[in-house]
């Protein structure tokens, strides 16, 4: 703001002057170009998500996709998931749209339209008098569209304009377009003979051998020493393993606004000065007037709606329906008594029992509902006024009332088409959340009382047929007061949290921390596109923060909480070069290392190719297997080790192995038995059992094979 007030002070000359040199600085830099290239570039640079194997994904559209999907999905999915979901589905399109321009193959107009026809067939908007598709009546609908957009038209229950339509379009005919083209790829994809003949023999070729296993346990971790080197060498050799997206690792302290103990107290207070009478001297009458607390107010509903965190509820509840930790205490209190205070989910309270009175725990009825236009969920097909509906019910009613026996022939004027599946009957609990005078009818009424109930649902003729067992249930109101820190705690939290941000960015952050009793959460592999942070939940501020090109290692931030509260952050590690960190890699790596050096000491120790001397040296017992194949190389026991099975399915009889590094340590065998099956005249079931896996998995195959092969340039980190 300094700056800004000096260049104010030179003048508008002077102003001009100091733009004008700041742009020739800009446009005769050694930068890449001028001033207007730049500006094109940073055009270019904002207006695309994505560009896949050379064709862009443009951000506007994106953007609109996203927005669309998250209205759908009315605030169930975040921004960062509803846009993944499109990015997945938008992805998938490019990435395929490149192949169908390499091989030819488009949608011509004739095949949309049957796309078209075969989507929309059950659809009644363009069917003819005969129940058949009119494509003239498609076309009609499509004409008004266009002439009347961008305004809507209703849809099989769903309101339509004409960009919307064009967006069905475009999917139907994407999908089209898969169809077609993984219909090619299927059609190369045929078994061979020698294929079926394989897997049958894989499946049915089976080897007894005894063997004896080494754990790679038998030697201590303490006598095996790996360097850092041999662990890298490992990973090396084995990149494949330990591939990665870019990633960001981070540690952060959290400093919540928690409420304080004089924070509660006060809570307490406010509580107590609602609970008691207040007496108070009126000017205009000289007299003392008394104002009724919570103990003694007669008017609990008011009282609570005007004064208290928690509202009234006018419902009765059973004794289950109560916290468990004060159950006992309110179900037992006498009514116009008072519990509490005490702490609950965030508030104080204090609870007082209105009323109790014995009510069947469940009831089960039968009822006709009759509706009224704009009646709650009532359809397009209701059109009586609210009179009129009264008048139906009356007259069911008083033919019921006449002769019950004539319920069932009447069901076919009631709305309720679940209940009518059962004869109208409805058998439901107390607490079961039912219109509070369908439920007040049929609990506080006794069993064959019939009578017409209104509801926002509408009109219901209900007849009381059994009650369950009656328990004692209680009307309660609660004042509460919510718990929450004050203005002082707020300001104490952000000045510790102040305090520490100044300290860690001179001392160490885990030192510091640990001396002053801070628990320091760590978080791994971070994607540029996550927004949860674990303990923390959704912070994508943090994540954005981490993946920004100013943010370098060792870097420390602090970030706002959205309910209260601050995090400090440090950015402990960037990984961008496409492999696992060392740290990470080792904890899988350095495991596979020990163990083969731990299979060369085994190894070495061993003088003997019989199996009883090597299982006599080693304290281990010489065991059998049985029936096993290439198919499923189990040894049952110690369980899957292919290079065993594989092994012992190439040996010859009677013959000891030398040693074979297995997956749990080291093995030496002994073929005792095979046995060859028999050839079949046609291995077809084979080959049609491999067929069938294929096809099933031809789409993901695929699609994550061309996806693995695609260029993709992902700029969405700039925009979300």
């Amino acid at each position: 703001m300094a700056v800004l007030g000096k260049i104010r002070a030179l003048g508008p000359v002077a102003l001009i002057s100091v733009i004008g040199l700041a742009l020739f600085a800009f446009v005769f830099s050694t930068g890449s170009g001028t001033v207007t290239d730049v500006f094109k570039a940073d055009e270019f640079n904002q207006s695309r998500v994505a560009i896949v194997n050379g064709i862009e994904m443009n951000r506007t559209e994106f953007m609109q996709k996203v927005e669309n999907l998250e209205k759908q999905n009315r605030g169930t999915r975040s921004s960062i998931q509803a846009m993944n979901s499109i990015w997945t589905s938008e992805l998938r399109k490019l990435v395929l749209q490149s192949e169908y321009a390499k091989i030819g193959i488009q949608i011509e107009r004739e095949m949309m339209r049957d796309f078209l026809k075969t989507n929309l067939l059950a659809f009644e908007d363009f069917q003819n008098e005969n129940g058949e598709f009119d494509e003239s009546k498609l076309n009609q609908f499509i004409s008004n569209l266009k002439e009347i957009s961008p305004e809507t038209i209703e849809l099989q229950g769903s309101l339509v304009n004409y960009q919307s339509w064009n967006n069905f379009e475009e999917n139907i005919g994407t999908i089209g377009l898969e169809e077609m083209y993984y219909k090619l790829i299927d059609a190369g994809m045929n078994t061979a003979l020698f294929e079926g003949e394989q897997d049958y023999f894989n499946s049915n070729d089976v080897v007894d051998f005894k063997y004896v296993k080494i754990p790679f346990s038998k030697i201590p971790d303490t006598d095996i020493k790996v360097s850092k080197s041999e662990v890298n060498n490992y990973i090396n050799d084995n990149r494949n393993n330990y591939s990665s997206e870019p990633s960001r690792d981070l540690i952060f302290v959290e400093f919540e606004e928690k409420p304080s103990d004089l924070d509660v107290y006060e809570a307490k207070l406010n509580l107590n000065d609602l609970l008691e009478d207040k007496v108070e001297f009126d000017s205009n009458t000289q007299k003392n007037i008394t104002y009724f607390g919570f103990k003694n107010t007669k008017n609990n509903e008011e009282f609570l709606n005007t004064n208290s965190a928690i509202k009234f509820f006018d419902s009765y509840v059973f004794k289950s329906s109560l916290s468990q930790s004060v159950a006992e205490n309110i179900y037992n209190l006498k009514k116009g008594e008072v519990y509490g205070p005490y702490s609950e989910n965030g508030f104080t309270k204090v609870t007082k029992l209105i009323d109790s009175k014995f009510i069947p725990d469940s009831a089960k009825v039968r009822h006709i509902l009759i509706p009224y236009l704009g009646a709650f969920r009532s359809g397009p097909e209701v059109t009586k006024t609210k009179d009129a509906a009264k008048k139906t019910a009356d007259s069911i009613y008083n033919v019921l009332k006449r002769t019950r026996s004539k319920f069932k022939s009447l069901l076919s004027l009631s709305s309720d088409e679940v209940s009518n599946e059962n004869n109208g009957e409805i058998e439901f609990a107390y607490i079961d959340g039912y219109a509070p005078e369908f439920r007040d009818f049929c609990f506080e009424n006794k069993s064959g009382s019939l009578k017409v109930v209104e509801t926002d649902f509408g009109f219901h003729i209900i007849e009381i047929l059994s009650q369950g067992k009656k328990q004692k249930a209680v009307k309660v109101g609660n004042l509460a007061v919510k718990i929450e820190p004050s203005e002082r705690t707020r300001d104490s939290v952000y000045n510790v949290a102040s305090k520490f941000e100044i300290a860690v960015k001179v001392d160490n952050f885990r030192e510091y921390s640990k001396e002053n009793g801070i628990k320091v959460n760590p978080v791994n592999n971070i994607g540029e596109l996550d927004e949860n942070i674990p303990i923390l939940g959704q912070q994508r501020s943090i994540v954005r923060w981490a993946y920004e090109d100013g943010t370098s290692e060792g870097d420390i931030k602090r970030f706002s909480l959205k309910n209260g509260g601050y995090v400090i952050a440090m950015l402990t590690s960037i990984n961008d070069n496409g492999m696992m960190s060392y740290e990470k890699s080792s904890i899988t790596a350095l495991p596979k290392v020990k163990n083969q050096k731990k299979a060369d000491k085994i190894i070495q120790s061993i003088n003997s190719l019989n199996l009883d001397e090597i299982a006599s040296q080693n304290n281990v017992d010489v065991q059998t297997s049985l029936s096993v194949n290439l198919n499923n190389p189990v040894i049952s026991g110690i369980g899957n080790e292919p290079s065993v099975v594989g092994y012992a399915m190439g040996m010859a009889k009677d013959i000891t192995s030398s040693a074979i590094i297995g997956n749990t340590g080291v093995f030496y065998i002994y073929v005792t038995d095979r046995r060859k099956a028999s050839s079949l005249e046609n291995y077809q079931n084979m080959i049609n059992i491999i067929s069938s896996t294929r096809s099933s998995n031809i789409r993901s195959s695929a699609y994550n094979a061309l996806k693995d092969k695609a260029e993709i340039e992902d700029f969405r980190g700039n925009f979300y």
